[in-house]
């Protein structure tokens, strides 16, 4: 009997005796190729009769009469299939794993004063409000007893613009002296105290008073020139940025 390859063409004959009564699978001794040999179809003993269905082994791809084990490597397609699946299931499994890794691995990325909730533009007014109340407060004390002082050392205050340029100057350096004191020591005036608001850098590390000072000096006046445009920039950025936090690399966040 000759079995030829159907790969390559390739034949050579082999004793009948010698091949077993059930498909198997045979290797090509010249080109290597895998096919499937049923000496059953070449003998003619099923000549006459139905051609059983014939199914390929997803294990070894011997083609076969339809059963539930592969006569050539014994693998039972039911089983077979089972693990299949359950590995197909394992790397989807895997897949979400992973996805969920990078996105824990995205969050990772960003500090954590990047996630914080940022305060919006209507809340820092209020906190502003607020800060402004006790400023004035503290200002016509202290106007009060300089005028005092003045007015005991025999000098007039509203008559001499000396007097009236050293206390406003005083009162500026009051109003400034409290912003930039109270944002560098905890990053929150009593204002946004009052509302749970806070000032944070925005690479997480330490507020400090000359960042403070970057911040409510140079950044408030450059937003303040801009007819206030620094100011409403909050209302509209992403991150609730002034111009006056951009300059000086601020979140205003909510506690």
């Amino acid at each position: 009997m000759n079995i030829t390859c159907p790969e390559c063409n390739f034949s050579k004959s082999v004793d009948p005796a010698k091949l077993p009564d059930r498909p198997i699978k045979v290797n090509c001794p010249k080109c290597a190729a895998s096919f499937s040999f049923d000496k059953s179809t070449r003998t003619g003993k099923t000549a006459g009769t139905t051609q059983p269905e014939q199914v390929t082994c997803p294990a070894c791809g011997l083609v076969q009469e339809k059963d539930e084990n592969c006569s050539g490597c014994g693998v039972n397609y039911a089983r077979h299939l089972a693990r299949q699946t359950e590995n197909e299931q394992a790397w989807q499994d895997t897949d979400r794993s992973e996805g969920k890794l990078a996105k824990l691995n995205d969050v990772a990325n960003h500090h954590p004063s990047e996630l914080q909730p940022k305060a919006g533009f209507w809340i820092r007014v209020v906190a502003t409000m607020l800060d402004s109340f006790l400023l004035c407060i503290v200002q016509f004390v202290l106007t009060l007893m300089i005028s005092l002082l003045v007015g005991f050392m025999g000098i007039a205050a509203g008559e001499n613009p000396a007097v009236s340029v050293v206390i406003w100057l005083f009162g500026t350096t009051i109003s400034l002296g409290y912003a930039v004191f109270f944002t560098g020591y905890c990053g929150q005036t009593p204002g946004k105290m009052a509302l749970r608001i806070k000032v944070v850098c925005t690479d997480g590390s330490q507020l400090t008073y000359g960042r403070a000072a970057k911040r409510e000096v140079l950044g408030k006046f450059v937003s303040s020139i801009l007819l206030g445009i620094g100011y409403l920039m909050v209302a509209f950025d992403q991150q609730k940025q002034g111009l006056h936090d951009k300059i000086a690399d601020t979140y205003v966040v909510k506690l």
